[in-house]
């Protein structure tokens, strides 16, 4: 149940108290959940480092002279290296990332350079030249998929240790003094994940059906704030979205990870939610040649077929590539017979020249048919009693020969790095893109009274009038994104200097039509076919055209190995410019504004990692202000966290603990007259845990849990909004999957998902929205090159609300369940 608004402070005190009591008994629990399984990854691991030369250690070391990257070796290995300079001249190194011996940090290193090592004692190695008769060290052959991560590739398993989305740079996580939870494509894959929403449904601080089993978006909401209108991120630069009803979209099958960084972070994208960001990383070309080719079947008569294939395309490996393509169609869990086809293609070309330099061109076509449904129905039936009993969540309310999303998009765009020298990296990251949206769906659905004699008859609840919509809708994209990053060493004081100038152009057209006429329907015994006349004159004809240029500076500081420090400022200037052809009028508004974060963390021995840290975002708006007849100044936000990471030496296992106060601030909000003013606030408070354990090679297991006691307009035009929880977020939210891989190849996985009741957005729900656990499911076998799998999500079929207001609900997710064959090469 949602705290209301309570100024009294022994109330406050007594939440604090409850507040650390609850995180000390949820620690204690995931804690005694995963001991066991932890003692024992870690008794493995420890088993085969008994000496220091067999430690693995994890390196960070960039591309650059074969000097400089034997220097940085060496310190961080504590070894006297000891040679002829003569030896390392003129000679580069690809660098080295990863998990690995000193013996195999070093045979990595030199490899092809014709140079050789052996030890000399304990810490001292001995470079010689290798001669004929020599013995050549056998290179290291480490592919795309080995422990060498990077923070724009691929990972094997669910745990990810490194990201770029926090800083824009190749950051190892436990460095980040901010909450980010990163799902692979491993994850997507293994727990059968085919939408975003679906992939992030087991990450902390995630609502993934705030509006119901919706079939058009990935509608989420990111510590309680809505990402629709900000839009999410793809490969670091924004998929912009105006607030109407086109959005970008993405699949799943074209990403390599997905990434969530909690909380604001405009210090280094500009404007955005509160909430947070989701940045979706594209599938690139690999150094080794690989290749997939899938299909699936499954319920709703889904047919399904992918390919991807990457790989050299010359002997020298200067070019590589990367197509990958699916194609399905299949049809909605409600109704009988609706489209929900999808075609992708994504094809990726790398141009290496040479180990400094290296160019990526990325390209991507979606077409998706979807006839248009929301799963909502008045409340009573679904939250509350009807004399006709239940509404099934399988209803479908529209029409199958209107209710459409056909969205057709494509973009084109590059990713460029260049390694000047051994400080100096510049990159350039850069897309276009546009889509063409046709939308026709029904809102407003209401009982139709029949009786009106006798207003609780059960014929006055059959019946639903419905309001016909429309909207045609196009956008262009341009991002460009320029990074010039520094690394660098004085003494005890290692820097990463991140240097940026961003600009990003966005036109939307939009022409939408609101009424019309329809004849109702019977919504427990539809019958389609209903002529549907749409209005002919838009309530909306408008071209909106939103730009921002920033430029931001952020330093990465570490010192003694221990103590990191991240620093950062932007400025940015955002214009929004309107015209609205209805009343041949246009506006343009121009906002400047400057965001901070900063961070500390230190890095304990142990694998003990806390931090805190300090951020904040903004979001232009374009309302104006009755008063002086100028939009309103923009809506802010900030967030103070502080947390702790750990992963034990020698494991990849992870766990986190953040407790965060986040407002947002200065938004409109509507008196009881509609006027508007930008006194909006909302704090949301809470705590969030998540999990990523890898044991014995075997087994994975995720958990994560928010515990989100507060989430209360503050502030507000509207005096009856204040001291309510603002949007449909629960208190609670608990997730846990784990799989096994039995020796002899099956796999089996287990999952649930448990959401908390709520009162609906501003707590208008006429009755609590009860609380709902769902549980998915895996059964899989690999033998050889080939892989089987049967997914199913929602495995009980569990019918349930999601989200109510005071007249209709919405309800979740139906049972899926899918049959996938993969051969991989």
């Amino acid at each position: 149940m949602p705290l209301g608004h309570l100024p009294n402070v022994a109330h406050r005190a007594r939440r604090s108290i409850s507040l650390l009591l609850t995180t000390q008994l949820v620690v204690t629990g995931m804690v005694a959940a995963t001991l066991t399984a932890t003692m024992l990854s870690t008794q493995a691991a420890h088993a085969q480092t008994a000496s220091e030369s067999q430690q693995r250690t994890r390196f960070d070391i960039p591309a650059g002279t074969l000097s400089s990257a034997l220097n940085r070796f060496a310190q961080q290995t504590n070894l006297y290296l000891t040679g002829s300079g003569e030896l390392t001249r003129n000679k580069t190194s690809e660098g080295l990332k990863g998990d690995y011996t000193v013996s195999e940090g070093l045979q990595q290193l030199l490899s092809g350079s014709g140079i050789q090592f052996h030890f000399n004692g304990e810490n001292t190695v001995t470079l010689t030249s290798a001669t004929k008769d020599a013995v050549t060290l056998a290179p290291v052959v480490v592919s795309d998929d080995a422990v060498a991560e990077s923070a724009y590739g691929p990972v094997e398993g669910f745990t990810a240790t490194r990201s770029a989305t926090a800083s824009k740079t190749d950051t190892p996580i436990i460095e980040i003094p901010q909450s980010i939870s990163v799902v692979t494509a491993d994850q997507v894959r293994v727990t059968g994940a085919t939408t975003l929403k679906d992939a992030l449904s087991y990450t902390p601080g995630v609502s993934t059906t705030p509006w119901g089993n919706d079939s058009q978006y990935d509608w989420v909401y990111l510590r309680g704030f809505d990402a629709y209108s900000p839009g999410f991120y793809q490969d670091g630069l924004q998929l912009r979205n105006t607030g109407n009803w086109a959005v970008w979209q993405t699949e799943n099958y074209g990403i390599e990870r997905i990434e969530y960084l909690r909380g604001p972070s405009s210090v280094l994208y500009g404007q955005n939610s509160a909430g947070g960001l989701i940045n979706v990383v594209s599938k690139r070309p690999t150094r080794t040649a690989r290749g997939e080719i899938s299909a699936q079947i499954g319920s709703d008569d889904r047919k399904q077929i992918a390919a991807d294939v990457s790989g050299p395309a010359d002997s020298e490996g200067k070019w590589l590539y990367r197509l990958t393509a699916l194609q399905r169609d299949a049809e909605l869990s409600v109704g009988d017979g609706l489209p929900n086809d999808r075609t992708y293609i994504g094809p990726a070309l790398t141009w290496r020249p040479s180990n400094d330099t290296q160019l990526t061109l990325l390209a991507e076509y979606l077409d998706m048919k979807v006839a248009s449904n929301w799963s909502n129905f008045p409340v009573q039936g679904t939250l509350l009693p009807n004399p006709n009993g239940e509404i099934s969540a399988s209803t479908f309310w529209g029409e199958p020969d209107f209710s459409r999303y056909n969205q057709e998009q494509w973009m084109v765009g590059y990713l460029f790095e260049h390694h000047i020298n051994d400080t100096w990296t510049v990159r350039q990251n850069a897309r276009y893109g546009e889509f063409d949206t046709r939308y026709r769906s029904f809102y407003s659905p209401r009982f139709v009274t029949v009786n009106a004699g006798n207003p609780s008859a059960a014929e006055n609840f059959r019946l639903v009038a419905r309001t016909p919509f429309g909207s045609n809708e196009s956008a262009e994209q341009l991002t460009l994104d320029n990074q010039l990053e520094a690394n660098w060493l004085t003494g005890r004081w290692k820097h990463t200097l991140l240097v940026g100038l961003d600009y990003q152009r966005s036109d939307f057209d939009t022409v939408a039509y609101w009424g019309g006429t329809v004849a109702p329907i019977d919504v427990y015994d539809p019958v389609y076919g209903a002529d549907v006349t749409l209005t002919p004159a838009p309530f909306i004809d408008a071209n909106t055209v939103l730009k921002q240029t920033g430029v931001y500076l952020q330093d990465q500081i570490k010192f003694d190995d221990r103590w990191v420090i991240a620093l950062g400022g932007r400025f940015d200037h955002a214009v929004i410019e309107n015209d609205d052809r209805l009343a041949s009028a246009s506006e343009k508004q121009s906002d400047d504004h400057f965001s901070g974060r900063a961070g500390l963390v230190y890095l304990a021995d142990n694998g003990l990692a806390p931090y805190l840290s300090y951020s904040e975002s903004f979001s232009p708006t374009a309302t104006l202000d009755p008063a002086t007849g100028n939009p309103f100044d923009p809506e802010t936000g900030r967030q103070y966290e502080v947390g702790m990471r750990y992963q034990p030496p020698g494991t990849r296992n992870t766990y986190s603990i953040a407790a965060f106060d986040l407002a947002r601030q200065n938004y409109v909000t509507y008196d009881t007259s509609f006027a508007p003013r930008n006194t909006g606030e909302v704090t949301v408070r809470g705590i969030e845990l998540e999990a990523t354990l890898e044991i014995l090679t075997r087994m994975d297991l995720k958990a994560a849990y928010s515990w989100t006691p507060e989430a209360d307009a503050t502030d507000s035009a509207n005096p009856a909004e204040i001291g309510k929880r603002s949007f449909n977020y629960a208190e609670h939210q608990f997730s846990l999957w784990t799989d096994y891989t039995f020796r002899f190849g099956m796999k089996l996985g287990a999952g649930a998902r448990y959401t908390g009741s709520t009162l609906g957005a501003n707590e208008e729900s006429p009755a609590k929205i009860p609380d709902y656990t769902l549980f998915d499911a895996l059964i899989g076998y690999e033998v050889g090159q080939w892989e089987f799998a049967v997914n199913a999500r929602n495995l009980t079929d569990k019918e349930y609300v999601s989200n109510c207001n005071d007249s209709e609900c919405y309800y979740g997710e139906t049972r899926s369940v899918l049959g996938t064959v993969n051969y991989r090469w």
